[in-house]
């Protein structure tokens, strides 16, 4: 899908990988509709941005409350006259615990807002979306979403569950106007540590991990071009992709490679 003129509708857009989708949709002419739970951090980007209401329309929402995301097509219907795509990017990730210790208040946040407000979002605009001449949908998963991580299961399923979610609706709007794309990033230089409100991370930011990190601006200049040439499928950053193969490859080796990762990670948080 072309880009410029489009009004794209971009969940997650206050921080991390969905402001720098913003500021990347907007400098290639598409009108972003941002949606936050952060009124302060949609502003932020607005005003990084540098454009008004008519490039950049804030819209504060928590994407798990599915009466206000229904009505929310609507209200960007009205604002932009029209609505070719929606990007759901927003998502957190849990406590690096078992899930023997996490409780199911934990376990139902991670599920409704990673994977429901995904289902959500999509099934509200899609309606519209058909009724448009082309349109197109993004649903960020993870690495998380096809190899597990322990001590982040929960964060996994979530995400495993919007990769089956995303290729099922490809299969289901293959023959109509409506492109699907699903999205695996890896490890990306962004604040969802902080943002899923589990304070600041404890790794200190010149550490390995995070020099191998791949730039939030980087991850969205993929995304984006994943868009644009109507992709399937897309892994961001090189760990995402050796990991894709390796689990391909041997399930079971691939699983205990991470296990061991995680062991030494962990030790540094």
């Amino acid at each position: 899908m072309q880009i410029a003129n489009k009004t794209i509708v971009l969940t997650g857009a206050g921080s991390g990988i969905g402001r720098e989708l913003a500021l990347q949709l907007i400098k290639k002419q598409a009108n972003v509709v941002g949606v936050d739970i952060n009124l302060n951090s949609l502003l932020e980007t607005q005003k990084i941005a540098g454009v008004g209401d008519d490039r950049f329309k804030v819209f504060t929402l928590d994407i798990t409350n599915k009466e206000k995301v229904d009505a929310l097509p609507n209200e960007v219907i009205k604002h932009f006259g029209s609505v070719d795509g929606i990007i759901n990017n927003a998502g957190i990730i849990q406590k690096f615990i078992p899930v023997n210790d996490l409780n199911i208040e934990e376990i139902n946040r991670v599920i409704n807002v990673n994977f429901y407000g995904t289902v959500y979002l999509t099934k509200a605009f899609l309606p519209h979306f058909l009724e448009r001449p082309e349109a197109h949908i993004v649903n960020i998963s993870s690495m998380g979403g096809f190899i597990p991580f322990p001590r982040q299961t929960i964060y996994g399923a979530a995400k495993a569950a919007v990769k089956i979610f995303t290729e099922g609706l490809y299969a289901e709007l293959k023959d109509t106007n409506v492109k699907v794309t699903v999205v695996h990033p890896g490890a990306i230089a962004t604040n969802i540590t902080e943002n899923s409100g589990l304070g600041k991370p404890k790794i200190e930011a010149n550490s390995q991990q995070t020099k191998l990190a791949l730039p939030a601006s980087k991850a969205a200049e993929i995304i984006i071009r994943a868009i644009e040439c109507d992709k399937y499928r897309v892994t961001v950053g090189k760990d995402a992709m050796i990991l894709d193969l390796l689990y391909r490859l041997n399930p079971k080796l691939a699983t205990n490679f991470i296990g061991k990762m995680m062991k030494k990670t962990l030790k540094d948080m």
